[in-house]
């Protein structure tokens, strides 16, 4: 009876030691993993951060000196040489469509001298959202700020559309989901005019669905937000329309 005991023993110890064995590896690569992931979540984030300070010199780099004020029948244009022009009786609105068309974007070279092209600011005051928009859309350009997606010059007729990433943390579109129909949007374009356009719609679509992106606006100016939405399964859309 001993002896079978003792043979009892003699087999089940080794196979005991194997699972503890297992057991402790599979708990180090458990920890490995936890670590690896926590790591990537700091660097994902100062990764974030640090982007996020490039937008926000950008936007305090954005200077409007050079702009269009009109004041009953007369204009002053302040072009980017420094030239002042003044008239009376003149169509405004052909001159300020000119003017628009004859300046430049503005461009911002960053410390590491990597050098933006701005195409405008918008602004949410509500949401408390104000970013640069970039005039080319890529994922390196998403990580610093909103991009112009499609559409015409900003403020000018037709649907101009604006692309951001939707973070956690609230920076970029990641509060672009508690906008509600009648919220103010505000486009600054280039020339540092502001128009303020009134939220009419929002609705969430499949990532191949661009219909939101259609110009055919019936000679109006709109905007058209878009960032993911449902873990980046789909889009959000706002759309609004000058006020």
């Amino acid at each position: 009876m001993n002896q079978i005991l003792v043979t009892q023993k003699l087999y089940t110890l080794p196979e005991v030691n194997k699972k503890k064995t297992r057991y402790k590896i599979q708990f180090i690569i458990s920890i490995i993993l936890v670590i690896a992931l926590f790591s990537y979540y700091i660097y994902t984030e100062y990764d974030r951060n640090k982007s996020e300070e490039v937008s926000q010199e950008i936007l305090e780099a954005m200077d409007f000196e050079d702009s269009t004020t009109i004041a009953k029948d007369v204009i002053t244009v302040s072009l980017d040489d420094g030239t002042e022009e003044e008239d009376s009786g003149v169509n405004t609105d052909e001159l300020i469509e000119e003017t628009q068309k004859n300046k430049s974007k503005v461009t911002y070279t960053s410390e590491t001298g990597t050098t933006y092209q701005v195409d405008s600011i918008l602004e949410i005051p509500s949401l408390n959202i104000k970013y640069p928009v970039l005039t080319e859309s890529t994922d390196e350009l998403l990580k610093i700020s909103l991009n112009k997606f499609w559409g015409p010059e900003p403020n000018e007729v037709g649907n101009y559309c604006v692309v951001g990433h939707n973070y956690k943390s609230k920076k970029m579109f990641g509060k672009l989901s508690q906008i509600k129909d009648g919220t103010e949007v505000n486009l600054t374009d280039v020339t540092g005019r502001t128009l303020t356009y009134i939220v009419y719609d929002r609705y969430v679509v499949k990532p191949d669905d661009v219909a939101c992106t259609s110009q055919l606006t019936n000679g109006k100016k709109e905007i058209t937000l878009i960032t993911c939405t449902n873990y980046g399964q789909e889009r959000l859309i706002v759309k609004a329309i000058e006020k």
